[in-house]
């Protein structure tokens, strides 16, 4: 063979050898990806072949699949009860990405899940069939939360404290996330949601950190009695009343102009919200100290899933002392969602432990058999149980005697603590109200912990308090799941 052939025949080898090459990176690569794209109709056309698995409340199913009327997608998600549960569910839409439980678990749902694959499946080809997912919503709860807050705008979440179960999670204004279903009319829902100033598709519960004023004063006396700054809530602490931080003439002044803030222990600067203590106390910790009993308590954990993920709530950085002074009293650049003030009167609640929060108890099959049980959640111990003990007995003298008496409850402990926060320049906006509690039922030992945020509201401006408007939402949740 002369070299003219031998190098046509080993140019024409290595033009298959690439053709191959590439062949096979088109089917086992692109072709995977090609497969995963979200704007490949075929992945919508085999999810909505068939019924999708439940999301599961008490034991019953909040959620079904109906047929549709022509087109290629044979069915489409329904809700029962969906306004009540959106917060929950989230959606799973012929046209958008599911979000929230349908999101996190839509493998499950729809029964791609790996763990759903049977031996016959794999054999004969035939679908897998999809499972369940199993919540672990008290549905009284969560009713008390949706009718409570009902007219306003906010978020509310309570939680069990021994085991970080969460049994409601209520966002208002919610809408029917059947309106989203459907790909013929889920441009139109789309639009309209989107378009709507009371924004109902935002998760007022864990995904809209705003300032939590007040209620992050328990953060601070956290900080401050596991510093040993202070060793008891009764022990009178070092507050000038007027109080001005270092390096500023802004006064730091308090809502309540009679009470006896000067130098008020622990215990009297929560029942009044004395604004000179906490602020003078952040100071005086320094803002290292308060940031770090913040992230023991959740804060600045942007992975923080339930499983849906949460976003983070902040407790900032780089602060001269006139802003850590205002970060005390939960102001500045301090935000905060529902969910991680629940989980501060969680873990205060629960001896100092907080267990992880969670609202999903187990995958099931379709046969109801357990693929993954969520029984061993995460437990950080935040503070020591002497502190704990301590604020709650802070908390409950709040409740009792200062500014929390709206939620007090007959045969219940109840502790709690108020906020209302500033919001836009100087204060020129509607503030926002809170409130974070935990409840003990006296004869059971029951408990739960309760987070309640007003972002607006129709009550006048000098009606709008933590203990006007987000109390008696608490107060409503906490009987319900004590009952």
């Amino acid at each position: 063979m002369n070299n003219t052939i031998r190098r046509a025949s080993v140019f024409t080898l290595l033009l298959v050898l690439a053709l191959l090459v590439r062949a096979t990176w088109v089917q086992f690569y692109d072709g995977q990806a090609l497969a995963e794209d979200t704007n490949n109709r075929r992945n919508a056309i085999e999810t909505y072949s068939r019924p999708l698995g439940n999301i599961i409340v008490a034991g019953d199913s909040i959620t079904g699949s109906a047929r549709t009327k022509g087109g290629d997608l044979a069915y489409k998600r329904t809700y029962k009860q969906g306004e009540l549960y959106a917060a929950v569910t989230g959606y799973a839409s012929q046209a958008y990405a599911p979000t929230l439980l349908e999101g996190v678990y839509k493998d499950v749902l729809n029964g791609t899940d790996p763990r759903l694959q049977t031996v016959l499946n794999t054999i004969t080809g035939k679908h897998t069939e999809p499972g369940d997912v199993v919540t672990t919503v008290d549905p009284a709860v969560q009713k008390a939360g949706y009718t409570a807050l009902a007219g306003k705008k906010g978020g509310a979440i309570a939680i069990d404290p021994k085991t970080g179960k969460i049994l409601a999670m209520v966002s208002t204004p919610s809408y029917d996330p059947t309106e989203l279903t459907d790909a013929n009319t889920a441009g139109k829902g789309w639009t309209q949601l989107n378009k709507d100033g009371d924004k109902p598709l935002v998760n007022r519960a864990m995904r809209q950190p705003l300032p939590p004023g007040s209620t992050f004063k328990l953060v601070v006396a956290a900080a401050a009695l596991e510093n040993g700054l202070y060793s008891d809530v009764d022990e009178h602490t070092d507050s000038p009343d007027p109080y001005t931080p270092p390096g500023t003439t802004r006064v730091l002044v308090n809502e309540n102009k009679a009470a006896p803030c000067g130098n008020a222990s622990i215990r009297v600067a929560l029942e009044y919200s004395c604004n000179n203590v906490f602020g003078h106390m952040a100071v005086q910790l320094g803002q290292d100290k308060v940031r770090a009993m913040a992230e023991k308590f959740g804060f600045d954990d942007d992975k923080l899933d339930v499983p849906a993920r949460a976003y983070a709530s902040v407790y900032p950085k780089d602060m001269d002392q006139p802003q850590t002074a205002y970060s005390g009293i939960g102001q500045f650049d301090v935000t905060a969602t529902p969910l991680q003030m629940a989980m501060v009167s969680s873990a205060i609640a629960n001896d100092g432990e907080l267990v992880s929060p969670h609202m999903v108890s187990q995958i099931t099959d379709s046969g109801g058999e357990v693929l993954d049980d969520d029984g061993h959640p995460k437990t950080t111990q935040v503070v020591s149980s002497h502190t704990a003990e301590l604020l709650r007995s802070a908390m409950e003298s709040v409740v009792k005697d200062g500014t929390g008496t709206n939620a007090l409850i007959d045969g219940v402990t109840v502790g709690g603590k108020t906020g209302t926060a500033q919001h836009g320049e100087n204060n020129s906006k509607t503030p926002y109200a809170w409130f974070t509690s935990y409840g003990r039922s006296d004869s059971t030992g029951k408990e739960v912990a309760v987070a309640v945020l007003v972002e607006q509201s129709d009550a006048a401006r000098s009606e709008v308090s933590g203990n006007g408007l987000a109390a008696p939402v608490a107060k409503a949740m906490m009987q319900a799941a004590l009952k």
